[in-house]
């Protein structure tokens, strides 16, 4: 994907052997809850401005989205940047099957600017079945994959250097 917001880095993924993340930087890592209201606690205004929004075949996905996924005929890609108080904190992306885009949830094509989080989180029946923690270009990088009603999707979080998990 040439427009793609995320870098051409590869993401380097940690063991449960590696003890290199700063105390503070784990923290933030293993976040279960809402990203979104994690930044609002140490900011007066989180916005999203999204990048890239669109469908997209299986083949456009990285080899460890597509291992993360079930099969599907196309997955929804919405990549962001999310600022506190006008400061860039973070580059999301999330990759969705399109299966999983029924009933309420095909709303997740047209949330805009409203942060994933606001929505994931206000929505019962919310689980995540796993956090894995990398680096990439120096930078610390969270993948999870979540399932709403059941039904799976991916999001990779890349923290950028003024985020408040380095602080």
């Amino acid at each position: 994907m040439d427009e793609t917001l995320f870098t051409s880095h590869p993401i380097h993924w940690l063991t449960e052997d590696d003890k290199i993340v700063p105390a503070n930087t784990l923290d933030w890592l293993l976040e279960l809850g809402s990203m979104t209201k994690r930044f609002e606690q140490h900011s007066q205004q989180v916005t999203v401005i999204p990048y890239l929004e669109r469908y997209v075949s299986q083949g456009m996905l990285s080899t460890e989205e597509a291992q993360s996924l079930p099969e599907s005929p196309r997955y929804w890609v919405r990549e962001v940047v999310m600022y506190g108080d006008g400061i860039p904190w973070l580059l999301g992306r999330t990759v969705i099957p399109e299966e999983t885009l029924t009933d309420e949830d095909q709303q997740l094509v047209d949330i805009g600017r409203m942060p994933l989080g606001r929505y994931l989180f206000s929505r019962d029946g919310l689980t995540r079945d796993y956090i894995r923690i990398g680096s990439s270009a120096g930078r610390w990088v969270r993948s999870s994959r979540l399932k709403l009603s059941a039904k799976p999707l991916l999001l990779t979080e890349i923290f950028l250097p003024e985020s408040p998990a380095y602080r």
